[in-house]
């Protein structure tokens, strides 16, 4: 059976379909169809079969050749607008999220939309796309966010020891369900603050020590204060982890990680001093030996730990993580300005014996602490066409980096306040 017989018993040329939207009839001839292939209703105008009609609609009568959609008739005005003119308009309020699946079902393109009313279409989308970000905040703090923990307070049920289990874990995820909750988050932060400032302590001269070998060894008192952090640490990530509604869960969590990170190069340099190995003396060594420095070095992570208990480091990692097409455009617009003013500055610097202008690289990392205004100073112009072109350059990186900034800033705030908002609602 051909579409034309289903459609219409007489001739296709002449073929009008009844479209019946929500109790709202309109008679549509099939040409106007045809000039949008892709839609849904002239895809009626394809289906050889019922079975194929109804695929595409939810009722027809074949005896009227009338077919129904439980729709938003008001919507379909502009449907039938869309129609007749090629373009499709925003519908006053109407949420944009409901009006992008509507044009959705009926198979009508964002591209269709008219320019009166595009920009403020991806204006909107943008908007809800920020307003999607509490889930992504959650994610990033998953174990940390006790609006999420409390809605996995239910998966303990049936679980070994629930209930010594639940309890344990609401004192140590939502600092606001008790007294006891709020002095271990308390006690957490100040051991995270005395091994940081401990950290910092022992780059001074005054602290540092030295064996008969004039190896560089930690001070006794801060070594005390190093492992005594350590096995705090230690000890709250296995609980956590041993109470923990789900463990696979837990150890993706971001926060979880930079926790585990913080404390595995404690471990990794303890077992290298403690093994037989580390009395030799040799090049190999010495070589695993600044490995175990880099080890050292990621105590840097329990600086990060902070965010399990500051609203602004996580609204910043959020920001961050939803600000990677402002952050791109940053990187790609002073990659092409460091590029040009690099080129610039070596050509008419290059004839200057005084000059330290002269290659195209040393040109990069002035341009580079040029346009971030940072100006060291270390690597300047001499000549005069250079320092115009190094007074352009500086006010282009000032246009360059507040251009992005401004939105990353407003996503900021925004995250912000949600955050603070989120963090009231859990303490009541």
């Amino acid at each position: 059976m051909v579409s034309g017989q289903i459609l219409d018993g007489r001739s296709p040329d002449d073929c009008f379909i009844t479209v019946n939207v929500g109790g709202f009839k309109q008679r549509m001839e099939r040409g106007v169809l045809k000039r949008f292939p892709h839609t849904r209703l002239a895809r009626l105008l394809c289906c050889s079969s019922p079975e194929a009609i109804l695929e595409l609609c939810d009722d027809f009568v074949a005896a009227e050749m009338e077919y129904y959609f439980d729709r938003n008739p008001l919507f379909f005005c502009y449907v039938l607008n869309f129609y007749l003119t090629g373009k499709m308009h925003l519908v006053d309020g109407l949420c944009v999220l409901s009006f992008r699946q509507e044009i959705e079902y009926w198979g009508i393109k964002d591209g269709h939309l008219d320019l009166c009313c595009c920009h403020k279409f991806h204006e909107l989308l943008e908007q809800n796309e920020d307003l999607g970000w509490d889930q992504g905040s959650v994610e990033l703090h998953s174990t940390g966010s006790s609006m999420e923990e409390m809605s996995d307070v239910d998966s303990f049920d049936g679980a070994w020891c629930a209930d010594v289990r639940r309890n344990v874990w609401l004192r140590l995820e939502n600092p606001s369900s008790s007294a006891s909750a709020k002095a271990m988050a308390i006690m957490s932060l100040s051991v995270v603050l005395v091994s940081v400032v401990a950290m910092c302590v022992h780059s001074m001269p005054e602290f540092r020590q030295a064996d008969h070998n004039d190896r560089e060894v930690e001070h006794p008192g801060l070594a005390f204060l190093e492992n005594l952090c350590v096995l705090l640490f230690s000890a709250e990530f296995l609980l956590r982890l041993a109470v923990a509604p789900s463990a696979s869960k837990f150890l993706c969590s971001p926060l979880n990680v930079i926790d585990l990170m913080s404390i595995t190069p404690f471990y990794a340099t303890l077992a290298w001093d403690l093994g037989p190995a580390s009395e030799d003396d040799n090049t190999e060594l010495e070589k695993v030996g600044k490995v175990m420095q880099i080890l050292k070095l990621m105590r840097l992570f329990r600086i990060l730990k902070l965010a399990r208990h500051s609203a602004g480091l996580r609204s910043l990692g959020a920001t961050l993580r939803h600000s990677g097409r402002e952050v791109g455009l940053l990187a790609l617009f002073l990659f092409v300005g460091i590029s040009m003013f690099s080129a610039l500055m070596y050509f008419v610097e290059k004839e200057s014996l005084e000059s330290e202008l002269q290659t195209i690289p040393a040109g990069w990392w002035w341009a580079t602490i040029s346009m971030t205004t940072v100006g060291y100073g270390d690597t300047f112009p001499v000549t005069l066409p250079g320092k115009l072109i190094a007074t352009l350059c500086i006010l282009s990186g000032l246009l360059i980096v507040a251009l992005p900034i401004t939105n990353i800033f407003n996503k900021f705030s925004n995250f912000y306040q949600k955050q603070k908002k989120m963090d009231g609602y859990s303490n009541q």
